[in-house]
This record gives structure tokens, C-alpha cells and sequence, in this order.
């Protein structure tokens, strides 16, 4: 590249005036490899110094790499997946990648598509797969044209993943209901659409269920409440579900903290004390459960973005070596939602 004063400028003249070796400098420059602190830092001050900007266009001839990371994603409207997205995303900036967003969309074919034809273009160094249920065969093909993939959400078979075990952590957020004294128990879950990937509102209501029947609480059928995993759709739901003539729930264990929400802004419209009258649990950790008390699982969505990104960056560093797939244990955080049923104050 060219100075300010029009002077080509390379990589030999960095490594000269940094005093280190052309080697060296490609390591500073690119994060790859062992570099002293000292000698990174000597490298970047000389770069600067001399207008230097490295051409990723050159290296990934040199490399086969392109340092660009392809990321899909249902949608982005959603927080869960925003925040997913700005953990992988201030990852691979700091590693100096680059990185491509696929949103698939609610459309089959939408998908389909980027998995048939964007993603095996030769502009992608790998895949994190969010809240995606790649089959074995969609994966293979990504292999196949050199595509690692890391997937978050839930088990994908051949990729390594991130995932919450969503049966468990259901039942826990049940028991913690019934450990306050809690039999009236209603669940808030998601509708049919929901279950494309990883059934997500299925595993989260069996792990109500599992609670509710070893405590030797039949469930009720109205009481099984399916909505869209939003507020406002949660807030209609709930109201209906609080506000009907017949018996009240005591305590609402919620799929998704946004629902939780909903149906904490449905109580209170409704004239009901929160938690006194109704007791309210969520699973997710979103930025706004503080503001509400809500009791939930914070199952960290940003770190989950973060540790995906650096997964993947791992694999593509070891020439292959895939990372081990984990699961993700939620933090429990108990606030102000939930508490004795006043049945038993």
C-alpha cells in the first residue's frame, strides 16, 4: 500500500523499521501465531508510523483464508438473537475477522438457499449456526467444501455446539415454584412454529410436566397457554389466562423471559400484586428482567455469541481439530417475582 505521501509501503518495511522479521510482523499483524507482547507492540507502532494497512486480499491468496466468518440466524428482531449476535460479532472484530449475517427468515426456502448455494462460495472461512437445526446432511456438505461449523441452540450432529439443556432447566424453574409452596402452577409456552428447530417450547413444557408430575400435581389443560415468545402476544395470553372466571394460577412459569414479562405487565394491568398475587419465572436473562424482578435462568445469550465465535476460531487455528460441544449451565438469579403463595402467608 502507499503512505500518505503517495510511497508504496509493504510489510518488508515494517519488519526494517520495527526491527524484526517479515515472519514476525505477519504474525503481529494478522493475531496468528506466537508474538512477544513486546515485539506486537513494536510491530503496530511502526505500521502506524508508516501508514501501513496489511491487504487481507493478499494474505487470503496466501493463506486460502478470506478472515470472514458466516453467521445465520432465524432473525434479528428478536433480543435473544441480537445478543447472540453482538457477542459473536465484537469476537471476531477483536481477532480481525470479518463477518456476514444470513438471516434466514421464517421461509424454508430461504434457508435452504444459503445453505446450498452462499455459504459454499469461497468467501467464507466457517458457519455458527444459531438457533439452526442443521441435519447431519447439511453439515457434511459444508465440511466438504471446507466450512467448519459451530452451532448454538442444541445438538447438531458432526459440529461442535453451545446449547442450555432446556428439559432441565425447565424442570428447575418449576421446582423452584413448588418449593415456595406453589400447586396452582400455569405455563406460558410457544406455538407450533416454534418447534422447526431443536423443539425448544416442547423440551421446556416436558421439563414443567416431569416437575409438576413428581410432585404429584396434575397439570391443567387451560393452564398449558401457547403464545409467540413476546411480550405483547405473552401480555394478551396472560390476561386471559388471570383475568377468566375460573380458578386462578398462584404462580406462571414462563418459556422465555419476554413472556415472563408479558404475563408481569398483564398481572399488574389486571390490578394484581406481583409476586403476592401471582408469582412469575422466566428462563433467558434479559437486559430488562432487572427492571421488572423478574426470578430467571440467565442463560448469558452475548457470551454464548462470544464463546461460539472464539469455538470456531479455535478449530479453524488447530488445521481442523474440532472443539468439544458443551453444555451451558444458566445462572439462577432470584429477584423479586416470586414468593410465597398467599394462600400459605
Amino acid at each position: 500500500m502507499r503512505d500518505e505521501s503517495g510511497v508504496s509501503v509493504s510489510i518488508r518495511d515494517v519488519a526494517q523499521s520495527a526491527g524484526v522479521s517479515m515472519a514476525t510482523v505477519s504474525r503481529a499483524l494478522s493475531g496468528r501465531g506466537n508474538v512477544s507482547e513486546r515485539s506486537r507492540l513494536r510491530v503496530l507502532e511502526a505500521a502506524e508510523s508508516l501508514g501501513f494497512v496489511p491487504s487481507y486480499n493478499a494474505s487470503s491468496l496466501a493463506s486460502g483464508r478470506t478472515r470472514n466468518i458466516g453467521v445465520m440466524v432465524p432473525t434479528v428482531s428478536r433480543w435473544f438473537f441480537s445478543s447472540v449476535l453482538e457477542g459473536v460479532s465484537k469476537t471476531l472484530l477483536e481477532a480481525g475477522y470479518d463477518l456476514t449475517l444470513y438471516n434466514t427468515g421464517e421461509q424454508a426456502g430461504n434457508r435452504q438457499s444459503v445453505l446450498t448455494d452462499f455459504l459454499r462460495r469461497q468467501r467464507l472461512d466457517g458457519v455458527v449456526a444459531v438457533s439452526l437445526e442443521l441435519s447431519p446432511k447439511e453439515v457434511a456438505q459444508l465440511l466438504r467444501v471446507g466450512r467448519p461449523v459451530v452451532g448454538l441452540g442444541g445438538p447438531i450432529e458432526g459440529a461442535a455446539t453451545l446449547h442450555i439443556d432446556d428439559f432441565a432447566v425447565a424442570r428447575l424453574a418449576t421446582e423452584h415454584l413448588l418449593g415456595l409452596g406453589h400447586t396452582d402452577i400455569a405455563h406460558l409456552s410457544g406455538t407450533a412454529e416454534f418447534e422447526r428447530d431443536f423443539a425448544l417450547p416442547a423440551n421446556r413444557r416436558l421439563g414443567f410436566e416431569a416437575a409438576m408430575a413428581d410432585a404429584g400435581i396434575p397439570v391443567r389443560p387451560e393452564w398449558l397457554v401457547a403464545t409467540d415468545f413476546t411480550i405483547p402476544g405473552a401480555h394478551q395470553a396472560a390476561k386471559r389466562l388471570l383475568a377468566g372466571p375460573a380458578r386462578r394460577p398462584s404462580a406462571i412459569f414462563a418459556a422465555s423471559d419476554e413472556m415472563a414479562i408479558g404475563a408481569i405487565t398483564a398481572a399488574q394491568q389486571l390490578g394484581l400484586h406481583v409476586p403476592y398475587d401471582v408469582s412469575v419465572v422466566g428462563i433467558d436473562g434479559h437486559e430488562l428482567g432487572g427492571m421488572f424482578g423478574l426470578t430467571t435462568f440467565d442463560q448469558a445469550p452475548a457470551r454464548q455469541g462470544a464463546d461460539a465465535a472464539r469455538m470456531l476460531l479455535s478449530e479453524l487455528e488447530s488445521d481442523g481439530a474440532k472443539p468439544q460441544s458443551r453444555a451451558i449451565e444458566p445462572e439462577f438469579i432470584v429477584r423479586t417475582s416470586t414468593a410465597v403463595p398467599r394462600s400459605l402467608r
